[in-house]
């Protein structure tokens, strides 16, 4: 019996180190993402004064911005390193969430930069996530990949259930602008394990000599268009 139970286990046990520094970058960018969920609307609410239809028109901003880009950029991060991409996508996110706090207390936050910060904040959302799913292949074993998706999934659901009612808590103890400045400080803690990761990365596919960049970008779209669904 204890022979069966150890057979059963070397996929989790087998993900090393540098995996452990993946994951864990992941899984506190992500929950700082939910942490921060509702922070951006009573941001524009309590500190703009703004009507329902400019609250939802932020929360909408994110999700059409990820209906638009998911599928086009995964043709452009193919040929891209992975970690690059991931770090750069936390910085970007930890810069753009800042200006929020900085123009909150310097007196001149407004709505349309809470718009750009949640449209530029999702974009980076979706880089990171693609160069993640694509940099986990080259990391782990094929053997282990099933266990690390599975731990990847779990952080999500993990985050997904329990960040939104701590931040909450957070919103009502610190307000929504210190929580947003906490989300921002999650990308930061991001970068610094991705960064920490030390197995060399493999090199991406080499990018066809003749594909533009707004080629790549488009790519995912003209797949779908010539395969639709039945």
């Amino acid at each position: 019996m204890v022979n069966e139970r150890i057979a059963t286990q070397p996929a989790v046990t087998g993900l090393g180190r540098d995996f452990e520094r993946l994951w864990r970058g992941f899984a506190v960018s992500t929950l700082g993402t939910y942490l921060a969920l509702d922070a951006f609307s009573l941001v524009a609410i309590l500190a703009l004064d703004v009507g329902p239809l400019q609250v939802s028109l932020i929360a909408a901003a994110g999700g059409a911005v990820g209906a638009v880009l998911a599928v086009p950029l995964g043709g452009w991060i193919e040929f891209r390193p992975k970690r690059r991409l991931m770090v750069r996508a936390d910085l970007l996110r930890f810069l753009v969430l800042l200006t929020v706090p900085v123009a909150y207390f310097a007196g001149a936050l407004s709505y349309p930069q809470l718009l750009i910060v949640a449209v530029l904040v999702a974009a980076a959302d979706i880089v990171f996530l693609g160069a993640s799913s694509a940099h986990l292949k080259g990391l782990v074993a094929q053997d282990d990949l099933l266990a690390a998706n599975g731990r990847f999934e779990s952080a999500t659901w993990v985050s997904a259930a329990a960040g939104p009612p701590l931040g909450g808590v957070l919103i009502g103890a610190l307000g929504p602008v210190v929580t947003v400045l906490l989300n921002a400080a999650s990308f930061v803690l991001s970068a610094l394990c991705i960064r920490s990761i030390e197995v060399p990365e493999p090199a991406p596919p080499p990018r066809p000599v003749a594909t533009s960049r707004l080629v790549e970008i488009t790519e995912g779209w003209r797949t779908i268009a010539a395969n639709p669904l039945p």
